[in-house]
């Protein structure tokens, strides 16, 4: 299955986050190529270590992955500074573990590494809090995330049987439909 920068949109704007003419906000990067702050550690690229994540949490069939996170990952964030700036730090958080743990950047990792390291941070069973602990904010921050984009887009409600998604057309039809 294919998602595309449109199941991206169609998962913004049912957030409340894009509508129709908003999406000209993600055009661009807006971490730029080395993160949102210019200390010496901050050298991930947000979108490449979200990305391998999403390759882990997200089913194997997908294709497009990469496109679809871009647009919605910078789209949530784009008008929200404290968001932007916990994700960033969660990739961070992320990337600095598989640095440690297993001396590559996290997206250089292969998917089985890639997902041990979120299983060794807890990201799979923490509950998401943006401000606890490092494992809680990575489920919240990267895990939640992806994840809620996914399943509130078109493409991802279908792989889970969802006729109409929240904010999405349907109407009456959708709900006198059998599953």
């Amino acid at each position: 299955m294919e998602l595309t920068r449109r199941d991206a949109l169609a998962a913004l704007a049912g957030a409340g986050v894009v509508g129709g003419g908003g999406a000209a906000v993600l055009a661009r990067d807006p971490f730029g190529e080395a993160g949102p702050d210019d200390s010496p550690g901050a050298t991930t690229a947000v979108l490449p270590t979200l990305t391998a994540a999403a390759e882990v949490v997200y089913p194997s069939d997908l294709d497009g992955i990469g496109e679809f996170v871009e647009t919605y990952a910078l789209g949530r964030v784009a008008d929200r500074p404290d968001d932007r700036d916990g994700l960033a730090s969660a990739v961070r958080e992320v990337d600095a573990a598989a640095r440690e743990w297993y001396g590559a950047a996290y997206a250089d990792l292969d998917r089985s590494s890639r997902d041990e390291v979120l299983r060794e941070l807890g990201a799979d069973a923490a509950d998401p809090d943006p401000a606890g602990s490092r494992a809680e904010r990575v489920r919240y921050y990267v895990v939640n995330e992806l994840l809620y984009a996914l399943y509130t887009s078109p493409a991802g409600a279908d792989l889970v049987g969802v006729g109409n998604v929240v904010g999405h057309a349907g109407g009456t039809e959708a709900y006198r439909r059998e599953p």
